[in-house]
């Protein structure tokens, strides 16, 4: 009995002194936190995806108050955050227009094929690290989610054989940009609707032999555009977004619509199919 008594006072004293320790070292280096630095981090959304460049929303905002970040550090949370973020922090920036991501393949199931059976892991990384090449285009969509698996908002399906992104769940963290081992996927200004939905550089004859939806480099859409909007190098079409006028003359003009119309001729079309 006198064992477990003794033994609870020691336990007792070390807990004591423990504790008043680090209540000392706590006053003595504490560094008293910049209100501001509280009032920004409750304007940012919160997703901590790292689209900022830093490690979350706590540290962004440390960034922005430090001046280390500006005002509209946060691609997520666009003009409002911005808007909000500079009146607090006295000052203001040109908001962000907001980016969605956006895959540069539409090759589904119907317009390309496998020509391998893979039966490794159903994982885009794994299937490209197996060095065998699964698809006939060596430069398309290989239908295996990397990045359906690394979104935090469930904005990316996989259909038809293809990774599909849903623009209005898409909050442009970049994670499937960086998830995907072919670089499929980028961040594309909102507005901006005409974009090449592929990636293949290969030469028209060799892209048609492997995908019908590919772009062949024929340059009719750089002959369309008044804008040097849409160029072609390496036989791929590319996309100007700062000249593009969203026209859609390029896309009119593309002989296997590899390019997609602009939003007010989408929706014309999808009144015909009707």
């Amino acid at each position: 009995m006198l064992g477990i008594i003794i033994a609870t006072v020691m336990i007792t004293i070390i807990g004591i002194v423990v504790g008043t320790g680090l209540v000392y070292t706590a006053k003595k280096f504490y560094v008293e936190a910049d209100p501001r630095e509280i009032k920004v981090r409750e304007c940012l959304p919160g997703n901590n995806c790292g689209a900022c460049g830093y490690a979350g929303c706590d540290a962004v905002a440390a960034a922005i108050v430090k001046g280390d970040a500006p005002v509209n550090a946060c691609p997520v949370g666009g003009a409002s955050v911005t808007e909000k973020i500079g009146e607090i922090m006295g000052t203001s920036a040109d908001a962000q227009e907001r980016k969605t991501a956006f895959v540069r393949c539409a090759g589904t199931c119907e317009v390309t094929h496998d020509q391998g059976n893979y039966i490794g892991i159903r994982d885009c990384r794994s299937a490209v690290l197996s060095g065998m090449n699964v698809t006939e285009c060596s430069y398309g969509c290989l239908g295996y989610g990397s990045c359906v698996s690394v979104c935090p908002q469930n904005a990316i399906s996989v259909k038809d054989g293809a990774a599909v992104v849903d623009p209005s769940r898409c909050i442009g963290c970049g994670l499937c940009c960086k998830a995907c081992p072919r670089g499929l996927i980028e961040l594309v200004p909102e507005s901006r609707k005409v974009r090449v939905q592929c990636s293949n550089r290969d030469k028209g004859a060799q892209v048609k032999a492997v995908c019908s939806a590919g772009c062949i480099g024929c340059m009719l859409c750089t002959r369309q555009c008044e804008f040097d909007a849409i160029t072609v190098t390496d036989n791929l079409a590319k996309v100007n977004y700062a000249n593009c006028t969203q026209c859609g003359k390029c896309a009119d003009k593309c002989p296997v619509k590899a390019i997609t119309p602009p939003a007010s001729k989408r929706d014309n079309m999808n009144g015909e199919r009707k």
